[in-house]
């Protein structure tokens, strides 16, 4: 009896275990992965990050993610944030915010958190999760923030203390020079709308004779801007749809722009691509103004300066925001503005002679 009991012990010991093993699995904690993220207030790619990038990121994962987000709101966390920066051979010109760290990873700007930030979580889910590093650096932000909630919007509209840093920031001198541009350019463009606005009426209500506009402006002038504003909106279409760097020279802040919620109308469809499609309308309007199809052919010219006179005023629209509502200027953005402003000017004579109204035109 007693051997038989000595053989069946490990029968029972195995079922035992088989019986036990899927409750010890279901009470398993899944992995978390451990995050932090620091911000400022009046920080443009701070706001966009925390209020469009973060959000389905968090509903994702859920519990699995542990992401804590400190304000930077002191000179001195200013200077911690350049030293956990060195740390990982950031030069300090480089360093911004937002500034994220996953695992040993940092993560620097608005682009390179939404376009990583996903993907290492996944990799550190699938490694069993992750806490934060143990670095010497990162400890004094981690215990001097008080504040590791999510942000409220109202705390998002403060002034700084300090002065904001940005990703990638250019000098001051530039990026004045780029809200003064774009100032005098949205200005040119509201002065050329009422210049046509004013022709038009002038027209409309006075018995004036138009003379045909000037041969260099109807044969070249119009087809080259078309072409120049075409190329423009090719690379913004590209920039927009490939979320790659654009690259912007001495004036403005390119990426900031293209990286705003107002790059893409109605939060779909890229500006670019729209105003490569208004271009193209334009140079089609333009050739069938020189084809013989009757009616289709003279209303052409109208046709023309209805798409440049509406273009302008969305361009201006457009160019309003950089300046005084996105913070930052766009190059490509004010180059296509004012190439429209001129494609309308250089459409109006013709537009006029073709409206209908009693008058005799001189030749």
């Amino acid at each position: 009896m007693l051997k038989k009991l000595i053989i069946l012990l490990p029968v029972f010991c195995l079922l035992a275990l088989n019986l036990t093993w899927p409750a010890r699995a279901q009470t398993a904690e899944p992995p978390v992965v451990h995050a932090v993220m620091f911000w400022m207030s009046g920080c443009k790619h701070c706001q966009q990050t925390i209020s469009m990038t973060l959000p389905p990121i968090r509903e994702k994962y859920g519990t699995q993610l542990d992401l804590q987000l400190i304000q930077i709101y002191s000179l001195e966390h200013i200077d911690a944030l350049y030293a956990l920066g060195a740390s990982y051979g950031i030069e300090k010109r480089m360093i911004g915010v937002p500034f994220l760290v996953i695992g040993d990873q940092p993560l620097v700007g608005y682009d390179q958190v939404r376009l990583e930030f996903d993907e290492l979580i996944e990799t550190h889910l699938a490694a069993g999760g992750v806490d934060l590093p143990d670095r010497l650096e990162l400890q004094p932000l981690l215990a001097a923030a008080p504040d590791s909630d999510s942000p409220t919007p109202a705390a998002l509209r403060e002034e700084p203390v300090p002065a904001p840093m940005d990703f990638q920031p250019a000098p001051s001198g530039m990026r004045d020079n780029g809200f003064v541009l774009a100032i005098i350019v949205l200005v040119g463009m509201l002065l050329a709308l009422l210049y046509a606005i004013a022709r038009l009426l002038l027209f409309m209500f006075s018995n004036v004779h138009l003379r045909p506009a000037p041969a260099w402006m109807t044969n070249w002038a119009i087809p080259v801007l078309s072409v120049a504003g075409l190329l423009v909106a090719a690379y913004l279409s590209y920039i927009e749809v490939t979320l790659i760097q654009a690259f912007c020279g001495p004036v403005g802040d390119c990426n900031a722009v293209q990286s705003s919620s107002y790059a893409r109308l109605f939060g779909i469809l890229p500006v670019g691509v729209l105003g490569g499609l208004g271009y193209l309308a334009i140079l089609l309007a333009w050739w069938a103004n020189r084809q013989k199809w009757g009616i289709l052919s003279s209303y052409a010219p109208l046709a023309l300066f209805g798409m440049a006179f509406f273009g302008t005023i969305f361009s201006a629209y457009l160019t309003y925001l950089e300046p005084f509502v996105i913070m930052a200027v766009c190059i490509w953005c004010v180059t296509s503005a004012i190439l429209i402003t001129l494609i309308m000017l250089a459409s109006l004579q013709e537009a006029l002679r073709a409206l209908p109204a009693e008058i005799e035109y001189v030749e």
